[in-house]
């Protein structure tokens, strides 16, 4: 294991020495505490039962919204629905189950938020893993569990509740926010995929890494938020799309992302944690601040609660070629687990 981390430090793409220093200097940045009125609304958060997604949920609560929380486990979102609702937010919070490893349950999750829901103003995409082992999953198209999970199934659950999104924006003339939850982690894969013929083909088998994974499965989640954005400006009358569509990057916090990882990594993030680490509270916050984000950051990278650069991979024409094509294949996917699903964007 300590091997396999010293592996996966080597190959990791220069990272010039002003990343680090942005790093630490943005973990100690105080994030606003959220404010904006969330009133009548409906907020899905996806991973809304532990970790900065159940902070997100508490804010959004806090600000008067209908919260759903999406998550496997059941149970341990009925916990934090009764947490939040302790606090004088009775009737706000509602648990729905979604497994991000299985087609059938998030195409289940979404045809019961299109029938139950009358509106939709904010999707917080935050559900995320990092697996250590290569683990495929049969009831996900026999995709790896972190590609699934970060961004297959993800993009999914979009596409399919776009037809919310855009009636809500289109009835109450207010925006809708899809808010994918990405990672600096970004800077830091090599993303040697790109060099095979297609890119989701490389996540059925072949090599497995689980920190260059989780690196890779976050920039493709930048790049494919920031198309979904160009897509949907380009299929609106008047080229400005009424949903808003940003990715976010919390930082680094104290969350159960790592409870899986190997002993001694575990001692390594430990120990950042204990310098570095935002608490889950402080990590929401940027959340909100994405959820809240006006035209300004549509199709953007957020860092520190504002509008960032991304990696230089990401704005380089390489890294423009690389963001259509992926989007050409994740649709592809995604029409193979939905006819026609690519036409509601």
């Amino acid at each position: 294991m300590v091997f396999d981390l010293v592996s996966s430090l080597l190959r990791m793409p220069y990272v010039p020495p002003s990343f680090f220093v942005r790093f630490v200097l943005h973990q100690f940045l105080p994030l606003p505490v959220p404010n904006a009125n969330y009133s009548n609304k409906i907020v899905i958060v996806t991973g809304g039962n532990g970790g900065i997604g159940l902070e997100a949920a508490r804010h959004f609560a806090r600000l008067g919204a209908r919260v759903i929380i999406a998550c496997r486990n059941t149970e341990s979102g009925q916990q934090a629905k009764t947490d939040i609702e302790r606090a004088n937010y009775p009737g706000r919070v509602e648990v729905w189950p979604l497994d991000l490893c299985s087609f059938d349950s998030v195409k289940a999750f979404c045809a019961k938020a299109n029938t139950a829901l009358d509106r939709l103003d904010v999707l917080t995409l935050n559900a995320g893993i990092m697996a250590t082992d290569l683990l495929i999953s049969a009831e996900g198209g026999g995709y790896e569990t972190t590609i699934l999970t970060n961004v297959i199934s993800t993009f999914l659950m979009a596409f399919l509740l776009m037809p919310l999104l855009k009636q809500t924006a289109q009835q109450q003339a207010e925006k809708a926010v899809v808010t994918v939850v990405a990672s600096e982690a970004h800077f830091l894969t090599s993303f040697k995929e790109r060099f095979q013929p297609s890119i989701f083909e490389c996540f059925r088998n072949g090599d497995f890494d689980p920190y260059e994974r989780y690196s890779t499965s976050k920039l493709l989640d930048l790049l494919l938020a920031s198309e979904l954005a160009n897509r949907l400006d380009a299929s609106s009358s008047t080229g400005n799309s009424k949903i808003i569509v940003n990715s976010v990057n919390p930082g680094l916090c104290r969350s159960s992302l790592f409870n899986e990882v190997p002993f001694i990594v575990s001692i390594l993030v430990g120990f950042l944690s204990l310098i570095f680490a935002r608490s889950s509270e402080q990590g929401s916050r940027a959340l909100l601040a994405a959820a809240a984000g006006g035209r300004e950051t549509h199709g953007k990278y957020m860092d520190a609660a504002k509008v960032a650069q991304p990696s230089s991979f990401v704005v380089s024409d390489e890294g423009k070629r690389t963001q259509k094509r992926a989007w050409e294949e994740l649709v592809s996917i995604l029409d193979g687990v939905k006819k026609g699903v690519g036409g509601n964007i």
